[in-house]
């Protein structure tokens, strides 16, 4: 790379960001330019965040010969999406230097700067040191003791870092570094500083996963949840006009709403001493799901479980259950792994009860009983139980859980915001369509 083109790159490194096709935003070509060496972006899904940072680790490979950059997430497939986002700024100036060494986690250059992707494990990232960026990205996800074993490897060198995410909660070293009085640079972007997204689409976003969820994703804000987690959950218990009994798989009228070829589906929580919980019914055409029945017992074998549970549902169960999600199977049940994500499974569920596309039947006593207990923790519990639910009357709620955030995941992609870096909309899933 010639001089007058390192030089240019120097001065301003949004010139990367150029080069891909993407005039920056006013906040990124801000944060390019300065040479803080403490960064901390708290900014909104699909802002470009990854992208800048990206072009950050373009700049300092391609400049500063030597170099040793480092990218760490709280797993391996988060930290190499953003070292393929370098390696597309790296593509688009034209490969200036030459790689050397080139593989799924690491690049080398003729210059001897080297970028090197890492999972957050603290065993595999000790050995590092000298290192000139450090990038820390979903850092409200990184623990805090991980955290803590990574910014020794800046003392030498007197390094950068630069942590990127949007909040997780009143909780862990990402909120209290924003919070706190650090040198850090602290940049705020919040979806309205972002022209591609649109106030229709947040709009969408709030009817189908509440404000709540809203204000952590989009605004960038770090909140804490009181009292019962489903308030409104008395809400959407109704008498439902059909019968779904265990090994019948008879499906009658759901009121005036139903159609033909219902999807019959539920969900699966697994215990022994804590109860092993299912719930199911059915999911019809307008997108309401009706909560029929349950099954609600302790130290029982799961062989009588899975004998007492009807065949033509389709399942979703704890993922962390795997040996007896298997035993499910080998029984003739259909089973999925279920999804897992405490705090996205609570605002699809608030969001449904919201909008009247929940339903569950006045026989369900034992998942109406544990909505009006399940409760978030007081701010004297914060400091020791962290701020999800407190652990205790949740397990046909969990079962609800695992089955609510899969029939979303599933559901038909709608139009979304276009990211900075990426050529299709968020949340692009595989259309879910009735068994």
């Amino acid at each position: 790379m010639n001089h007058r083109r390192a030089l240019a790159l120097l001065l301003d490194p949004s010139l990367i960001l150029f080069a891909q096709g993407l005039p920056p935003d006013p906040w990124q070509r801000d944060l390019l330019r300065p040479q803080e060496l403490y960064l901390l972006l708290n900014c909104a899904r699909q802002t470009g965040k990854s992208t800048t940072v990206a072009a950050l680790a373009m700049a300092q490979l391609l400049v500063e010969h030597g170099s040793l950059v480092l990218i760490v997430a709280p797993s391996e497939r988060q930290s190499h999406e953003l070292f393929r986002k370098v390696i597309h700024a790296y593509q688009a100036l034209g490969q200036p230097i030459e790689a050397t060494k080139s593989n799924q986690s690491e690049m080398e250059l003729a210059n001897r700067s080297r970028l090197v992707a890492l999972p957050g494990r603290e065993e595999t990232i000790r050995s590092f040191s000298g290192v000139d960026l450090l990038i820390l990205d979903e850092a409200s996800r990184i623990p805090d003791d991980l955290y803590r074993s990574v910014r020794p490897m800046l003392a030498v060198s007197r390094g950068r870092l630069a942590a990127l995410s949007t909040p997780f909660g009143q909780r862990g070293w990402f909120y209290e570094e924003w919070i706190g009085t650090g040198p850090w640079k602290r940049i705020q972007v919040p979806w309205t500083q972002c022209p591609r997204i649109a106030p229709d689409f947040i709009a969408e976003e709030t009817r189908a996963l509440g404000q709540a969820w809203v204000d952590q994703e989009y605004n960038g804000l770090f909140t804490a949840m009181e009292g019962l987690v489903f308030s409104e959950f008395e809400t959407a218990i109704a008498a439902c006009g059909f019968s779904l009994e265990p090994g019948r798989g008879d499906l009658g009228s759901v009121g005036a709403s139903a159609k033909p070829q219902a999807a019959k589906v539920g969900g699966i929580d697994f215990g022994w001493r804590n109860p092993f919980a299912a719930i199911w019914g059915v999911l019809d055409h307008d997108d309401v799901l009706w909560i029929t029945h349950e099954r609600y017992a302790r130290e029982t074998p799961l062989s009588d479980h899975a004998a007492a549970l009807p065949r033509d549902v389709m399942w979703h169960a704890d993922p962390a259950g795997r040996t007896e999600i298997e035993e499910l199977r080998r029984s003739g049940l259909k089973v999925r792994h279920g999804d897992n994500n405490i705090r996205r499974g609570i605002a699809l569920i608030t969001a449904r009860i919201r909008t009247g596309r929940l339903k569950v039947a006045p026989r369900c006593v034992n998942l109406i009983a544990e909505s009006r207990l399940y409760r978030y923790p007081t701010p004297a519990e914060r400091d020791q139980l962290g701020e999800n639910p407190i652990d205790a009357h949740n397990h046909a709620l969990a079962a609800l859980r695992y089955l609510v955030s899969r029939l979303h995941s599933r559901a038909e992609p709608r139009k979304g915001p276009v990211d900075a870096h990426a050529s299709t909309p968020i949340d692009n899933e595989s259309q879910w369509t009735p068994l």
